[in-house]
């Protein structure tokens, strides 16, 4: 007779193998509010690594990428494509609240039964995505979505986390931010793969292509040269020359074994992480166990013990050898 462990294992495995909208809707609420079938979920669709392109959409506030996002997922929807769109909206350092903005915008997806769109707030998190993005990326990818849409929370030079979860990063700016783009320069414009000046009717987007291309040509790549496209987003203008070229890096990456590179990069830092994590709850357990351990502990805290000894005498307490 099974038991209730290895009944719920496989009805796990039976969702993932059916792949329907309501399953991935609970999983990937599980994931986000790291509910106690987090785990467990993260491992069945560990692997069940899928063939997804992932693309980021970055850029600075204000470069109309929610509507950048929606026209580039309609024109895909259309080729009978299963997309995935993953929404980062800012959380409030007041109310710790995040109005979710992107879904509203998006809400002309609704119609496209192949479009699957979720909303997370960063609650925090810095690097312009939330702290569980990758997580619910690899659900996504595990069923079996062609294409999975990043749009980040759009927070200047230090959103990188996109890199670490994406395979072509797309950087949107708009005409007239020729400071701003200096500003980036030695930031996000340095893993940028297609540059898009987005408004491209208002003034100042031919300066822009120009300033753009006088920083790629400067620029360490060698093997792939960031293309530079001018879209209305708000008219669909440009949309499928964008698509295009993002075609052409996935290509790219595919043709170099770079796409593959990338993907065992992924899962590598996945595994530290954990391995980091799991760790450190040995390491916290073991303090909350020892009360000489904590009076350590406050030595510290008061500067009459250096943290350098403690720390090597706790690790190697909990260290197997």
């Amino acid at each position: 007779m099974k038991s209730r462990e290895v009944e719920k294992l496989e009805d796990l495995s039976r969702m993932f193998d059916e792949k329907s909208d309501v399953a991935l809707g609970k999983f990937l609420k599980e994931v986000e509010n790291q509910t106690s079938r987090r785990v467990e979920i993260l491992k069945e669709s560990a692997t069940r690594v899928g063939k997804a392109h992932i693309i980021g959409i970055t850029g600075p506030p204000g470069g109309g990428k929610s509507t950048l996002v929606s026209k580039i997922c309609k024109e895909l929807a259309k080729q009978d494509l299963q997309i995935a769109v993953v929404c980062v909206d800012p959380t409030s350092p007041f109310t710790q609240g995040a109005l979710l903005g992107d879904r509203v915008r998006m809400l002309e997806l609704a119609k496209f039964p192949n479009v699957f769109i979720k909303s997370l707030a960063t609650r925090g998190n810095l690097g312009g995505l939330a702290a569980s993005t990758s997580e619910i990326v690899q659900v996504f990818d595990a069923f079996d979505k062609d294409i999975i849409l990043i749009e980040t929370v759009g927070v200047g030079q230090i959103e990188f986390d996109v890199l670490e979860v994406a395979d072509t990063v797309v950087l949107v700016n708009v005409p007239g931010l020729g400071d701003s783009m200096q500003t980036m320069k030695a930031g996000i414009m340095e893993v940028a793969d297609v540059f898009v000046i987005n408004q491209a009717d208002r003034p100042g987007s031919d300066e822009s292509v120009k300033d753009l291309r006088m920083m790629i040509n400067e620029s360490q790549k060698k093997d792939w040269k960031p293309p530079i496209l001018k879209t209305i987003a708000t008219l669909e203008e440009g949309i499928t020359e964008l698509i295009s070229k993002v075609e052409e890096h996935k290509k790219y990456l595919q043709d170099s074994g770079k796409f593959k590179e990338i993907r065992e990069t992924r899962n590598l830092k996945m595994f530290h992480e954990q391995l980091i994590h799991r760790i450190a709850e040995i390491v916290e357990s073991y303090i909350h166990s020892e009360e000489s351990i904590q009076m350590e502990i406050e030595e510290v805290k008061r500067g009459t013990r250096d943290p350098f000894t403690l720390a090597e005498k706790i690790g190697d307490k909990v260290t197997i050898k």
